[in-house]
């Protein structure tokens, strides 16, 4: 089996607060900072993805819990640095403070990523759905994705399990998301 070099991670664009303190973190904040840790992750599954990670792979960075979810693919957003022990976990000031965590034995891990550049199109989570159920209706701006790209999109964990916050990527699905954040199009429906 392949190893997975090809990752989505999700943020929350808006504004929420959790123990006095704003967590929103946008495509917007994410290119102001350049390089950031992945930290509070909470989810065993997620953290053991995130364990995976090695530098030099390249992630997908998607809006979540928000009115129009979807994903924003960068030309060169990768890990910078790999899996290591989530401090935030131990800072009871921290919004994703966990008591049941120690320094001497980390439950959580982040990882270090890095924002380099934009591609040109986002991509919203409907248009993936609804390409994945095949209720599509392409308008001619999308002809582009043809019958494989259409089942990588449907295998994409992301479609059939929107919650996790970390997830892979297959290089199948990687290839189709690149070209639909370059070259753009959607349905005749507006997102």
């Amino acid at each position: 089996m392949t190893r997975t070099t090809h990752w989505l991670i999700k943020a929350e664009p808006n504004s929420r607060i959790v123990k006095g303190k704003d967590v929103k973190f946008s495509v917007e904040d994410f290119e102001q900072v350049g390089t950031t840790s992945w930290e509070g992750v909470r989810n065993p599954e997620a953290r053991n993805l995130m364990k995976e990670m090695l530098v030099g792979d390249k992630v997908l960075f998607y809006h979540s819990s928000c009115n129009n979810p979807g994903m924003y693919r960068r030309r060169e957003l990768s890990v910078t640095k790999e899996a290591y022990p989530d401090y935030t976990a131990w800072d009871p000031e921290h919004p994703y403070y966990d008591p049941k965590s120690e320094e001497s034995k980390p439950k959580w891990f982040m990882v270090d990523v890095q924002f380099k550049s934009r591609a040109t199109h986002f991509i919203p989570y409907r248009l993936l759905r609804e390409i994945a159920a095949g209720d599509a209706k392409p308008s001619t701006d999308i002809e582009y994705i043809g019958e494989e790209d259409v089942k990588a999109i449907k295998d994409m964990a992301l479609v059939h399990r929107g919650r996790l916050s970390v997830q892979r990527v297959q290089t199948e699905a990687w290839n189709v998301i690149e070209k639909m954040a370059e070259k753009g199009g959607g349905m005749r429906r507006r997102y």
